[in-house]
Order: C-alpha cells, then structure tokens, then sequence
C-alpha cells in the first residue's frame, strides 16, 4: 500500500486529477492524507468534495480554515464569500453528504510507523504530539457535537491568553482551531499572531511556528499546508510544506510518504 500527502486543493481539480495519475493512485490499496482546503478560491471545489466522497475510504483529510468555513456557513445559514466560487456546492443535492464527509475528519492526525504528523497549519511549539492529538480530538467532538452550531459562530477570532483548561468551551475551540487551521507566525513566547501572512523572513519580531528550536532537534516528520507563500520551502528536513500556491498559479504537490519524492504540477 501506498502512502501520499498532498497540498491544498482549494477546488483545482485538475492538477489534483493529474498528480494521482502520475503515481497511478488506486483507492482500493492506496491511501491519500490531505492537509485541507479542499474548497474555495478554485475554479471546481464541487468535483474535489464528489472525488472524496467516493473515495471516503482511502482519503484522509486534516480539515484547514476553508473547510471549517464551508461548514460554519452551512450550519448558521450563511451566504459564502462570492470570492470561494461556492454556489454551485450550496446549490448541490448532495450538499448534505458533503458536508457529512467533512465533519467526519480530524484536525490533526499521527502515524506512528512512518513518525509523521499532518495537519492543516501544524503544531504548536509548546505542544508534544500527544497533547496535539488530544486537543484535535477535543476539538472535533466539538464541531461533530449536537452544539456543533454554537462552536461554529464562535470559531471566529483572535485567540484569548490563558491556559487552555482555564477557558471557557468556546475560548478553547477557537485556540484549538487557530493553531490547527490558520498559524503562521508567533512571537517570542511564542504566542500566535494571526495579522501577519508574507514569508517566514517577513517579520523582524514574529518568526515562522517550525522555527522553534525544538523542531530543529525533532526527529519526528511534520506535514502541514496553509502557508503558500513558504513556496514549499521551509529549511527543515523534517518539516514539510505542501501548499505551493496551486489557486494562485503555483504547482500543487503530493509526497510519498514512504521514500520523501515529491511530485508537482500545475
């Protein structure tokens, strides 16, 4: 079996069509890890989520701020940004089996025999994987919940200070959601500053979250997306960006998990 993980989709069917076609991808043996945005901006984010679907079993996806989003518009009602191209999504029968796909993936996921843990925009400095998986998990049962709604219309935000076990439900979603779906940049305590989005040198006070000194000293492999203006550079063997900006007319890439290749297109 095969093993892949590949960058944000963001509704460019296409290249992602053509990049399973290069290394003869079969969802009967194979598996693909996505790191999330699957949706908006795109020009086809509908036959992204229709590929998934058929396919739940041999995908899994560590849901990024896009799909959070996709699912807070659909539970509250809301109109989406005319800018994500997702109305004919909305306007789907199969909108609720989309959304059902979706709801049902992790924020953060670990696989042990190839030490490599995958989210959307990575993991915290100050925390050890165990603790990730505890909060990702935390956080889903969250957005999973009967209350899933209310977790929903308080996703939005900066993150409020504190220990994570001093806030309230909501508070503690929210922090959880910002490290998994939307970090960049922290400052010196390495708190995180969601206003600043240029490349990891762009910053004289914030540094990139994968520039703490313990990922330098990690043996263990970090997969993330979000952040394409890393162009998939991040100086670290073992951290590994995979969104190349494929909606803004970069490549998108996939990895082989097992040998490290990795594999673009446009």
């Amino acid at each position: 079996m095969a093993q892949y993980a590949i960058g944000d989709l963001q509704g460019c069917y296409k290249p992602f069509m053509q990049l399973l076609d290069i290394v003869d991808f079969n969802p009967s043996q194979d598996h693909l890890y996505l790191v999330g945005d699957i949706v908006a901006r795109g020009p086809d984010s509908q036959a992204c989520l229709d590929f998934l679907c058929v396919n739940q079993n041999a995908i899994t996806i560590t849901l990024g701020n896009h799909d959070l989003h996709f699912l807070a518009c659909a539970y509250l009602s809301k109109a989406p940004n005319a800018k994500d191209k997702l109305e004919g999504v909305f306007a789907s029968k199969k909108l609720p089996q989309y959304i059902s796909m979706l709801q049902s993936q992790p924020l953060a996921i670990f696989l042990p025999k190839l030490d490599t843990f995958i989210s959307h925009a990575g993991i915290h400095p100050n925390w050890s994987i165990q603790q990730a998986l505890q909060l990702a998990d935390f956080a889903k049962q969250c957005y999973q919940s009967k209350n899933s709604m209310n977790f929903f219309a308080n996703m939005y935000g900066q993150c409020p200070n504190g220990e994570l076990n001093e806030l309230s439900q909501f508070d503690k979603f929210k922090t959880i959601v910002n490290v998994f779906t939307r970090m960049r940049f922290v400052d010196k305590d390495n708190q995180l500053d969601l206003r600043h989005k240029g490349p990891a040198e762009s910053s004289d006070s914030l540094k990139p979250w994968f520039a703490d000194k313990r990922f330098a000293q990690d043996t263990t492999r970090y997969v993330f997306g979000h952040w394409a203006a890393l162009e998939g550079k991040t100086n670290l063997k073992n951290v590994i960006a995979l969104d190349t900006g494929c909606v803004w007319g970069g490549p998108m890439t996939l990895m082989d998990l097992t040998s490290g290749e990795h594999f673009s297109c446009k």
